[in-house]
């Protein structure tokens, strides 16, 4: 019989592509890596990789096995799943990956909620950029992970992953209140709507935006070049907090969703883009692992802190 360990690593090798990288995410030493995956070779009287300089490569054997291994480790979580059901007190472990807004806003009542309602479930979060952890959750690497797509943008698909949607996000553009509470171009008050349009042309402030290659700085490009402008970008990060910052400080303009400005901010006016486009958030896990108690417990929980929070919307001023 098989070890189903050793076809984890040979599967973590078809994914990660180096003996280090296959070391690193399942907190092995690389040397113990290569041990493992030769006594599967020896398991399974197969040449199962061959050396390409100093990399490895699978050989079509391995890639045969591999592509097998999945349905085993399904059959296992669902088997895991059966066992657990029996209890009456949800218990285990989950860990959750999620991006930065949601964990500053969603998160915090998710934990108390939990905390209250199934003391024996532990949780475990990471922050992650939305797109990398969806593929990490179709790794193995998470259980359940918080995802979204911008307007115009779609989220990868990973075999095997469901998704069920968890709130829209109005997206917003944020200036400093201590910029003129109403806009003025060539001496007449900018329409509502028109906004936007004159922060480009006029260009009292650069802007700050998120790094490039992101589905996110693709989307607010694209908006402000529908406008009609090329955005001054100055002023890059991934933390929104930090974006927030060089608004509030006079600094810079930025499009941000509106799960960041749930709390209120006197030093900034949001004010509300045409046609109020929406970020799509969403949650997302393995089919096999879906009907786990405590996943369910965790999407419960999202949920209900999401439906509490209900779309996210800002006033127009």
């Amino acid at each position: 019989m098989l070890d189903v360990r050793r076809l984890v690593l040979l599967r973590e090798l078809s994914i990660r592509g180096t003996m280090t990288a296959v070391a690193r995410a399942m907190n092995m030493a690389p040397s113990s890596v290569s041990e493992q995956l030769a006594l599967l070779e020896r398991e399974t009287k197969t040449v199962l990789l061959r050396r390409a300089g100093r990399t490895v490569q699978l050989t079509e054997a391995a890639l045969a096995l591999v592509e097998r291994t999945d349905p085993i480790l399904d059959a296992l979580e669902q088997a895991e799943t059966a066992l657990v059901s029996t209890g009456e007190e949800i218990t285990g472990r989950v860990t959750l990956a999620l991006f930065q807004s949601a964990a500053l806003t969603v998160l915090p009542p998710v934990l108390t909620l939990l905390r209250t309602q199934h003391p024996g479930l532990r949780l475990e979060v990471v922050q992650y950029e939305p797109e990398t952890a969806l593929h990490e959750t179709w790794a193995r690497d998470f259980d359940v992970v918080v995802a979204e797509q911008y307007p115009g943008h779609a989220a990868p698909h990973w075999p095997g992953l469901d998704r069920r949607p968890l709130l829209q996000d109005e997206l917003h553009l944020v200036i400093p209140a201590s910029l003129e509470a109403e806009l003025l171009r060539g001496g007449h008050t900018v329409p509502p709507g028109q906004e936007l349009s004159a922060l480009l042309a006029h260009r009292p402030l650069p802007w700050v935006m998120e790094p490039r290659g992101t589905a996110t700085r693709h989307w607010a490009e694209q908006v402000c070049r529908s406008a009609g402008h090329e955005p001054d970008v100055r002023y890059v990060s991934a933390d929104l907090q930090s974006q927030l910052a060089l608004v509030e400080s006079g600094n810079a303009v930025a499009l941000v969703p509106g799960l960041m400005l749930v709390d209120s901010r006197t030093r900034l006016r949001r004010i509300r883009l045409p046609g109020q486009p929406m970020r799509s958030v969403f949650t997302s896990t393995r089919s096999s692992s879906a009907g786990s108690p405590a996943v369910t417990a965790v999407r419960t929980a999202l949920e209900k802190v999401a439906g509490d929070l209900g779309v996210i919307r800002g006033s127009a001023g």
